[in-house]
């Protein structure tokens, strides 16, 4: 749908003339919705109807205008939708609200945006961060998806296969995991054919206390730092495309390893995913808790908008973990195991 039409019906004739200047503004977006059964022990049973099982379900706008001599001008506004409930989030923008220029120096972006170490675990896990088979299911100490108040650099895409970005972000307003505080970060890499790896490093500085590992009481003092790097690879060789990661953050004291491998085998309109998450956090006080899963997908493709799908996810907590699957009826027991299952549809519009 084109947005110009959209705004000549609201705003009028001025705003039509205006609107017909950049006809390239689209909007676009997922539904993804699945029933969902969820058993943690020491908790019920518990069925729901889940969003986000292979696709983060949004609502976006996206346009560009050519300002000529090569440079142009766009922005970038990706809205979370609660399609189960018909809702949206708190921050109504909250996926991604940038604008930036472009030219054959790159892209400068300003904005809410995702960080480059979100990038290396988003890419190279077959499940990305939706769903039960989530990689971030795992994640004891997490390191963020985005930040507020970014100014970011994109090279441009005329390399040779080398890609990179770097991000830095204001320190105003932190008050949560969301947007802790300041932030600095950069990615690199290498895409030709059928490989494709990148290496990504940040450290953020929390505005507040800030709890970083809920079941396990470790909480970020204000002011304190957390450090991230992590690489990540693919590889397709057609029949199989394999691909995984590595992941390190430091926090004063405790230090979380997580490794990732997984693989998507395609036949026809359907796909197979299937993946093995591991993580390791070494507190303090010398102790450790491993947190390990194991998931599969089967998708089958109506169209190239339309899949049907099917995960199941089973999630080992070692020593005092207490992690559950999403859609779980709360914290497993220490050393417990939390399995789920869903069905659902993805449609892209």
């Amino acid at each position: 749908m084109k947005l110009a039409r959209l705004t000549c019906a609201v705003f009028g004739a001025y705003a039509c003339v205006a609107a017909a200047q950049s006809s390239n503004v689209v909007l676009f977006g997922t539904i993804d919705l699945a029933g969902r059964v969820v058993k943690a022990d020491g908790q019920s049973r518990r069925f729901s109807q889940a969003i986000d099982g292979i696709n983060s379900s949004q609502f976006a706008v996206r346009g560009v205008e050519d300002l000529g001599g090569g440079l142009k001008a766009g922005f970038t506004l990706l809205s979370g939708l609660n399609a189960d409930n018909g809702t949206a989030n708190a921050k109504f923008w909250n996926r991604r609200s940038t604008v930036s220029l472009f030219g054959n120096f790159g892209e400068i972006r300003f904005g809410r945006d995702y960080i480059p170490t979100f990038w290396n675990f988003g890419l190279y896990d077959a499940f990305g961060v939706v769903g039960l088979g989530a990689t971030a299911n795992v994640r004891q100490m997490y390191g963020g998806t985005r930040m507020d108040n970014a100014i970011g650099y994109i090279l441009p895409a005329t390399l040779g296969g080398f890609y990179g970005q770097a991000m830095v972000a204001a320190g105003e307003g932190g008050t949560s995991g969301d947007r802790p505080g300041r932030h600095i970060g950069a990615r690199f890499g290498y895409a030709a054919g059928p490989v494709d790896i990148g290496i990504a490093a940040s450290q953020q500085r929390f505005a507040v206390a800030t709890p970083i590992v809920p079941t396990g009481g470790v909480v970020a003092a204000a002011g304190s730092t957390q450090k991230t790097w992590n690489i990540g690879g693919s590889y397709d060789f057609g029949p199989v495309k394999l691909m995984g990661y590595y992941d390190r953050e430091t926090l004063s004291g405790p230090i979380e390893n997580t490794f990732s491998m997984s693989a998507i085998i395609p036949f026809g309109q359907s796909e197979i995913h299937a993946g093995y998450d591991r993580s390791r956090l070494k507190l303090a006080s010398g102790t450790s808790t491993t947190v390990d899963q194991l998931k599969a997908t089967y998708v089958y493709n109506l169209s190239k908008r339309t899949a049907v799908y099917s995960t199941v996810s089973r999630l080992d907590n070692k020593d005092a973990s207490r992690i559950a699957l999403p859609g779980a009826a709360g914290p497993a027991t220490a050393s417990g195991q939390s399995l789920g299952a869903e069905f659902g549809l993805r449609h892209f519009f």
